[in-house]
């Protein structure tokens, strides 16, 4: 039988990975430089492969490095969700979590399953309103963390594409006054799709206004309207536009964790690191493949290096 991988050796892996520095690394999991390469040479004998190359001054994953990363995080995760399942002192409390309904349908599942394994101890309450009223939420002492859009972010967490969306059941595109749902006149999406109109002299209409995600997703789904999305929270039956449809790139989408005055900082803390471990543990959408049919629920699941979606590919099964 194999002899099961060494979990300090895995934690010393994704400290570089993360760091890009076997010196910087080595800082982190409090361990000589030295130690930090020959526990990397042992880990490589292990895997059989070699799992790091040199880029620059820096040490960038090889292709077989990449492959194991996902797996050394979950392995780490499951080790510390495990010991904390057995811990009589592990945290209690109660923590305060925003972010818009766009985003909480996507990434809340995950995150909550995570950080309730770990922490069954600690009482969440989650509140879903637009970046702009989280932000003010934050600053007034009522959050003591926020997903939110771009503004007033300590920390970008995430980016991903923005992008044009229609339904792939009609054509609404191609009205020569384009019909638009969109977030309320503060929302970011919102001003960078009329400033990208109007510079290319599209014509278009606002029909919709509201901050609730699943308005907007009902405008664009029923035909109605033609509306700007992240990647994220991209829906069946959902078109992406593109150039070919006279609609240029947008900027992209940068999601950025706030965080509020609190005094259970330890339990902050650690929601705030399963946070980050969540979304990068979520995939993108991928576009449809007809081998194997699409699966939307199992979208959290998917591969990390999943493809992005291009215009016109459509997200079946609505």
């Amino acid at each position: 039988m194999a002899a099961p991988l060494d979990l300090d050796q895995l934690a010393t892996f994704v400290a570089i990975a993360d760091t890009g520095s076997f010196t910087r690394a080595a800082e982190e999991v409090h361990r000589t430089q030295s130690a930090v390469s020959m526990q990397m040479r042992r880990l490589e004998e292990r895997v059989g492969k070699p799992l790091f190359e040199k880029d620059g001054r820096t040490n960038r994953l090889t292709e077989e490095g990449e492959k194991l990363l996902p797996y050394a995080r979950q392995m780490l995760r499951l080790n510390r969700e495990t010991l904390a399942a057995f811990d009589d002192e592990c945290l209690e409390g109660h923590i305060r979590i925003g972010m818009p309904d766009d985003y909480a349908e996507r990434f809340l599942p995950e995150i909550m399953a995570r950080f309730s394994r770990s922490n069954p101890r600690v009482e969440l309450s989650v509140l879903c309103e637009p970046t702009a009223n989280l932000v003010q939420h934050v600053r007034q002492g009522n959050l003591d963390l926020a997903l939110v859009t771009d503004e007033d972010a300590s920390d970008i967490v995430r980016r991903e594409p923005l992008l044009w969306v229609g339904s792939a059941n009609h054509s609404t595109h191609e009205r020569p006054v384009l019909p638009m749902a969109f977030g309320r006149p503060t929302c970011s999406w919102r001003r960078a799709a009329c400033e990208t109109l109007s510079r290319t002299n599209r014509e278009y209409r606002i029909l919709f206004t509201s901050f609730s995600a699943t308005v907007i997703s009902a405008a664009v789904l029923s035909g109605v309207a033609v509306s700007v999305l992240p990647e994220c929270a991209l829906r069946p039956g959902m078109r992406v536009l593109g150039e070919n449809e006279g609609l240029p790139a947008l900027p992209e989408c940068r999601i950025g964790m706030m965080r509020g005055r609190t005094s259970q900082l330890e339990v902050a803390d650690a929601l705030a690191r399963h946070i980050i471990e969540s979304l990068d543990n979520i995939s993108v959408p991928m576009a449809v493949n007809e081998a194997e049919g699409f699966d939307f629920a199992s979208l959290p699941h998917r591969a990390r290096r999943s493809k992005r979606l291009r215009p016109s590919q459509i997200l079946p099964g609505w």
